[in-house]
C-alpha cells in the first residue's frame, strides 16, 4: 500500500457499463489470459452486496509514477461481507526490472536480492487473473492498482486491463470530505485522514503493520466489511459502490 494525498478522490465520473465492457473485451482481447478473465464476467450492477464475490487486492511498487515505476508485490484476499477466506489468500513478489529506491525498500522491506530471484509479472499473471475472475476487486486508493496493473500489461502484452473496483478510500472520502467549510476552518478543524490505518481506527479495527501487500489486502477487506455494516446495508446494490 502506497500512501498518497487523494486530491481528486471526489471527482467521480459515472462508471462505465462494466458487464457490457467485459463482454466487448472478451471478444477483442488478444491474450488468452485476458480473454478468460473477461469471459468470467461480473455480477450485475443491481446485485446486493451480500451476494457479490469480492477480492481485496494491494500492490507494493517501486514508486508512485506508473509511467516509470513498477509493481514489486501483489496481495490478494478473497472474501464476502460474511467471511474472509484467508486460506485462499495469495501473495507474490515480482521482478520490477528496475532499481529499488532506498525509500521504498524502507517501506515494504522487499530487498534487491528478493526481486532479482522473483518471476516477472507475466509468469504469475495466469494465477493472478484466475483469482480475480468473476469477483469485484476491492482496493484502498484505486489509482495504484487499476493504473499500475494496466501499465504493466500494456508494456508486456501491448494491451491493458480494465476492471471495476470498490475503493474503500473513496468511500471514506464520501464521509469525510477533504475540503472543509469556512466555519470549520475558523474553528481550527483539520481534514480527517482517510489513509488505511486511520480509516480502520475509526471502526475500532486492529492495527496491522503497513506496506505488506498481503496484510494491506486483508486490512482493506476488513475495512469494507466495517464500512458496509456502519453506512450501507447487505442489500445495497453493487452499483452504489463500484467505480
Amino acid at each position: 500500500m502506497v500512501y498518497l494525498t487523494p486530491s481528486a478522490l471526489m471527482d467521480r465520473a459515472p462508471p462505465p457499463d462494466w458487464p457490457a465492457l467485459f463482454e466487448q473485451r472478451a471478444r477483442s482481447a488478444r491474450d488468452y489470459r485476458l480473454q478468460r478473465f473477461y469471459r468470467a464476467g461480473l455480477p450485475a450492477p443491481d446485485t446486493p452486496l451480500a451476494e457479490v464475490p469480492l477480492v481485496a487486492m494491494d500492490f507494493e511498487t517501486t514508486g508512485l509514477n506508473a509511467g516509470k515505476d513498477a509493481i514489486v508485490s501483489i496481495g490478494l484476499v478473497p472474501f464476502s461481507l460474511q467471511r474472509i477466506r484467508c486460506r485462499d489468500a495469495a501473495h507474490w513478489i515480482v521482478n520490477p526490472h528496475r532499481p529499488l529506491a532506498g525509500e521504498t525498500v524502507a517501506l515494504h522491506h522487499i530487498t534487491h536480492s528478493e526481486v532479482k530471484e522473483a518471476p516477472d509479472l507475466l509468469q504469475v499473471l495466469d494465477e493472478v487473473l484466475a483469482a480475480l475472475a468473476g469477483r469485484v476487486v476491492v482496493v484502498h486508493y484505486r489509482r495504484i492498482e487499476q493504473v499500475f496493473f494496466a501499465a504493466a500489461l500494456k508494456a508486456r502484452l501491448n494491451e491493458d486491463i480494465r476492471f471495476p473496483v470498490i475503493d474503500t478510500m473513496e468511500l471514506e472520502a464520501r464521509l469525510h470530505p477533504r475540503r472543509l467549510g469556512l466555519w470549520d476552518r475558523l474553528r481550527g478543524r483539520k481534514p480527517v485522514s482517510i489513509r488505511l490505518a486511520n480509516s480502520r481506527e475509526r471502526y475500532h479495527l486492529p492495527y496491522y503493520a503497513p506496506h505488506h501487500a498481503l496484510t494491506d489486502a486483508l486490512a482493506t477487506a476488513e475495512l469494507l466489511q466495517a464500512q458496509v455494516a456502519h453506512h450501507y446495508s447487505p442489500d445495497t446494490p453493487l452499483s452504489e459502490l463500484w467505480l
